[in-house]
């Protein structure tokens, strides 16, 4: 006989395992999916707009029916503009979320953080920002420009400028720091001169010292990878001291649209820039995508080169993981190299078989509504070069899939 309490005991089981079922169907309907930027500290300036064209990505992917039949549920993590950070969110995406991928990252230290734990945990981090070069790691898909992709397409144009002495200004970490030994390496083979080399701190705003420096050796031009909220004070307080870019050249190598209207346009107008992606560029595929991210995001929203890779990261994704047939990382990573170009705002994209993406190089020039004026093109796609032959002669990168 079964009394009242024995069935009020079989309608809560009963109950619990449809819960149980229904939350397990749910899951069977999702993949999970880590987005980590920072959206705090000096590099939230740059980085939650690359946040944003990821989501942007996602929700257009979900709308379009997913991956494999699933929802992606993307989780979102800030890496705070700290290393150790991001790789505690990192680890805790992988680990602790199960995410199937990570998309994110912006500056070296960050990368070069996260880099063992993707390694250890056999996973994938998507990175979306030009860098320096001289890494190779089955665990990164780097569609970020190399140096022979942004820095060195620069110098070379800087050269045919007629500019000969140069002044390198950065942040003080890895990415400034090795582009510019790869930049004075060129400009010792090429006979030409340095005129100094200074750094100051990640978010630093004092660049008195550095602007001395900069009036005594009289550059022809300054290569600065300064990056976040240091452009700010660096261009605010060269224009204080008489040396605007219309006097004094600089060509940046990680401020685009989105920092330059934040910081004003007037502030660097007739500045360079180097850049595998600009909002002018004049295709209807780009068209289609700004237009697309200003009504997502306001009728004023800039769109930037790390943006750009950041949302093509998660469709090269989408279309390895069909390829694939599987979210498995080393599976997916191995389809992704073996995709035939797609579409995207920057025109055809693919991977190489070291994991970075083939790429055109542009430069720009600033004008006064904070977008770039494309002055020189590359003579086709660059294939990638994560080892520069004359800093670094020997060393090749050969990732096996």
């Amino acid at each position: 006989m079964i009394t009242k309490t024995s069935r009020v005991a079989i309608l809560a089981a009963a109950l619990m395992a449809g819960t149980v079922l229904s939350g397990m169907a749910h899951a069977a309907d999702t993949v999970k999916v880590g987005v980590l930027q920072s959206l705090s500290g000096t590099m939230a300036i740059s980085e939650v707009t690359v946040k944003n064209a990821e989501m942007m990505a996602i929700d257009e992917i979900n709308a379009s029916g997913g991956v494999l039949g699933k929802q992606i549920v993307p989780v979102v993590e800030d890496g705070a503009s700290d290393p150790a950070i991001f790789a505690q969110k990192a680890t805790k995406l992988v680990q602790d979320d199960e995410v199937v991928t990570v998309f994110g990252g912006w500056t070296s230290a960050s990368r070069k953080a996260m880099l063992p734990v993707f390694q250890r945990l056999k996973s994938l981090l998507w990175y979306p920002v030009q860098f320096e070069g001289n890494e190779c790691s089955p665990a990164i898909m780097y569609s970020g420009a190399q140096p022979n992709q942004q820095m060195l397409p620069a110098y070379d144009w800087a050269k045919e400028k007629g500019f000969k002495t140069f002044f390198l200004l950065g942040s003080d970490y890895v990415f400034p720091r090795t582009a510019n030994l790869i930049a004075k390496k060129h400009i010792e083979k090429d006979k030409l001169t340095l005129a100094g080399e200074e750094y100051v701190p990640l978010g630093g705003t004092d660049f008195s010292a550095v602007i001395a420096k900069i009036q005594a050796a009289k550059p022809d031009v300054i290569f600065s990878t300064l990056n976040g909220d240091s452009n700010v004070s660096f261009f605010k307080q060269m224009g204080a001291a008489g040396l605007p870019s219309a006097k004094l050249p600089v060509m940046s190598f990680s401020i685009g649209e989105q920092e330059a209207q934040a910081m004003g346009p007037s502030l660097v107008e007739g500045s360079y820039a180097a850049w595998n992606y600009f909002q002018s560029i004049d295709t209807p595929e780009n068209k289609k995508f700004v237009a697309a991210y200003q009504a997502k995001f306001g009728a004023n929203a800039a769109v930037t080169d790390p943006m750009v890779h950041g949302y093509i990261d998660v469709y090269v994704w989408k279309a390895a993981v069909e390829k694939a047939g599987t979210f498995d990382a080393k599976k997916v990573r191995a389809a992704a190299v073996e995709l035939a170009a797609l579409p995207s705002p920057m025109g055809p994209v693919k991977f190489a078989r070291n994991q970075s993406l083939i790429q055109t190089a542009y430069i720009g020039e600033l004008d006064p509504k904070g977008q770039f004026k494309i002055l020189w093109t590359s003579k086709g796609a660059i294939d990638p070069e994560p080892y520069d032959p004359v800093a670094f002669p020997g060393k090749k990168c050969v990732i096996k899939h």
